[in-house]
């Protein structure tokens, strides 16, 4: 059985959104190799429909290993209105979630996702996901509202930390296992 590993930037403040404000000075060789490691670890990438749109539209024109990495493997995006999805080696995950999902985990040794939204919420919530690595920006965001920010009202699970990496960047990366 294969696990889900969700990947998250965020603030101190738990702002998960608006990195243009808290993220981009922090990118460097050793957040790279982090971020590219993850990658190789895994076999498909899962996204909500948010993730697959501003990745679909910057992924395929870049170059470089993580670009040709995250361009050339199996992605799937959850979504109820995308129908043809442009980006290569996308599918489209329909219907019940929590059933499409717990199918993939069946057909993949490690599935990547980005981001914090409504999807990975909905994992949590099912009992989905595997892990959760936050990469915690030294950084107060100072904006947001509640669809922001990695807490989410009635949104309760417990923890186990399977390990911490400090980046020379000043960025801690927390990983938990999920369930």
């Amino acid at each position: 059985m294969g696990k889900i590993v969700n990947s998250t930037f965020v603030s101190l403040d738990g702002v998960i959104n608006h990195m243009d404000r808290w993220h981009f000075d922090f990118i460097d060789t050793e957040s790279d190799a982090f971020a590219l490691q993850q990658l190789h670890d895994s076999d498909a990438l899962l996204m909500g429909r948010h993730t697959y749109d501003v990745y679909a539209s910057a992924w395929p024109t870049r170059s470089g290993e993580y670009a040709d990495r995250i361009n050339a493997m199996t992605k799937y995006v959850a979504s109820t209105t995308l129908e043809s999805p442009a980006w290569a080696n996308t599918t489209v995950l329909g219907g019940d979630l929590a059933d499409a999902v717990a199918k993939l985990k069946q057909d993949h040794h490690a599935i990547l996702m980005h981001g914090y939204g409504p999807v990975a919420k909905a994992l949590v919530r099912d009992g989905l996901l595997d892990e959760l690595v936050l990469w915690v920006h030294p950084m107060l965001a100072g904006v947001g509202t509640p669809g922001d920010m990695l807490i989410s009202d009635g949104l309760n699970a417990r923890l186990h930390l399977l390990g911490v990496n400090t980046l020379s960047s000043g960025v801690v990366i927390l990983s938990y296992r999920a369930n």
